[in-house]
């Protein structure tokens, strides 16, 4: 199963290397920041399932930390909690009307904070704000960011598949088609950190499909990044033999025995509206 994604942004040493140590050994991928821009940047290229924020940092308050993640396309779905040793009604009334999901004061017990960080990514999948094997916003909120762009000019709609998961499914089982749907999530926020821009939008609306609105120039140019990332790095999915050879044979010693394709991604670039419409009318 693909590892949840954490981002900590804290300045003090010994509490981040407390809560990174920690949370490494629950089976968490880590990331962390000393500084409140450096944290901005990785919560937009890292896409983290949550955020741990202390509010009171070197470079910028926390608060304006949270301010920016919420007012950002590529960032205002990800769950914040805020840590602080400020335990007053009205800066945690504070941090919550910025959009904190939760707020924990120092000191803390570190086994509350995991069922809280638990809690929060659980409740994020549950109300479909994020779909839990990527990580990306699922459908609900595809179509919230969709009324929402109504307004706006001079955007792209990329509707992209995985081909041939399937049959990877099929043969190589639940646990490695959650990695590979993993993989186009990081391939697809990888892509958009480098060539897209801030206000970029990337949803999952279903299975083994993405979506990514984009005001960015150069969208022929993402198109192809995005193909062949995803293509190249989907062969470190399979064995050794399939992957030399191309494609999986499935059925192999019966009279269905054929060969089918490895995964690759293909993307469309067609009219948001009419995507939309069609998936209302199935």
């Amino acid at each position: 199963m693909s590892k949840k994604r954490l981002l900590i942004i804290e300045d003090d040493v010994d509490v981040s290397e407390m809560l990174v140590t920690y949370f490494n050994s629950q089976d968490y991928e880590v990331f962390h920041a000393e500084e409140g821009a450096d944290g901005i940047a990785l919560a937009r290229s890292k896409m983290p399932n949550l955020i741990l924020l202390d509010v009171m940092l070197p470079d910028m308050d926390g608060f304006d930390v949270c301010k920016e993640l919420r007012t950002t396309t590529l960032t205002k779905y990800i769950p914040i909690t805020f840590l602080s040793q400020r335990d007053g009604r009205a800066d945690k009334v504070a941090g919550l009307e910025l959009g904190a999901d939760d707020y924990v004061t120092k000191p803390f017990d570190i086994e509350e904070l995991r069922l809280r960080v638990q809690g929060s990514i659980r409740r994020a999948g549950r109300d479909h704000l994020h779909e839990a094997r990527t990580g990306l916003p699922g459908g609900p909120m595809v179509e919230a960011e969709l009324r929402r762009l109504q307004q706006e000019e001079n955007w792209a709609f990329l509707n992209m598949t995985i081909i041939g998961f399937g049959t990877f499914r099929e043969t190589y089982g639940f646990l490695s088609a959650d990695e590979a749907l993993s993989l186009a999530a990081t391939v697809l926020t990888d892509v958009v950190t480098e060539r897209g821009t801030p206000h970029d939008f990337i949803g999952t609306p279903e299975e083994a499909r993405f979506v990514l609105f984009t005001f960015a120039a150069d969208v022929a140019g993402i198109k192809t990044a995005l193909v062949d990332e995803f293509n190249e790095r989907a062969k470190t999915l399979y064995n050794f033999v399939d992957a030399e050879q191309g494609y999986i044979v499935v059925n192999p010693g019966t009279a269905d025995e054929r060969q089918e394709p490895l995964m690759r991604f293909a993307i469309t670039e067609s009219s948001v509206f009419e995507y939309f419409e069609r998936k209302h009318a199935e």
